[in-house]
């Protein structure tokens, strides 16, 4: 059993000191994650990796959660779901008209940055998966496991207790359901 399996053990069953224990164990992980999906994200962000995870970790051990872990996939499976919703309502807020609504400040490095490639819209990724889960759960999860909690496919199908091919399969359909849809939102 890994030490972190064992925190999560000892979380579910209200060890008041096992999320401090927990933190310096999945911090730098959680840290590279939030990196990862930032750089994916639109230009203008304003979100930072540091902010992001802290954000993510007041919701999942934050004095008001009470959540069971059923081990590390659990884990970093709702840490993906938190690091999606603090996205999706970072995005949220800076559309509203009080934030200034379709109007952008536009950096010179920014629309450098946007010419590589497409960057990724977390609110139209996020509609996009509301309506795959609608269509399968368990689909729309892995894309959640792979996208916002960065796991591989082997560690998403150990996480959702599937089969390594069927996660192969979920998976290769997932991303074209997402494609198709996202590309009929352009």
């Amino acid at each position: 059993m890994s030490d972190v399996t064992r925190i999560l053990t000892a979380i579910e069953n209200g060890d008041p000191t096992a999320a401090d224990e927990l933190l310096p164990l999945v911090y730098q992980e959680l840290r590279k994650l939030a990196a990862d999906k930032l750089g994916r994200e639109k230009p203008g962000q304003t979100i930072q990796a540091t902010v992001l995870v802290h954000e993510a970790w007041l919701r999942l051990v934050g004095s008001e959660a009470e959540i069971r872990w059923k081990g590390r996939g659990h884990f970093f499976g709702a840490a993906a779901r938190a690091m999606q919703r603090i996205l999706v309502e970072n995005a949220r807020r800076k559309r509203s008209l009080k934030s200034g609504g379709d109007y952008q400040r536009v950096e010179l490095s920014e629309v450098a940055a946007a010419v590589r490639g497409r960057a990724i819209d977390v609110l139209e990724i996020d509609e996009a998966l509301r309506k795959l889960e609608s269509q399968d759960p368990r689909k729309a999860e892995l894309v959640r496991l792979r996208f916002f909690a960065g796991l591989t496919l082997a560690e998403a199908a150990s996480a959702l207790g599937i089969s390594a091919s069927t996660a192969d399969n979920d998976w290769a359909y997932a991303r074209a359901w997402l494609k198709v849809e996202m590309a009929e939102t352009e």
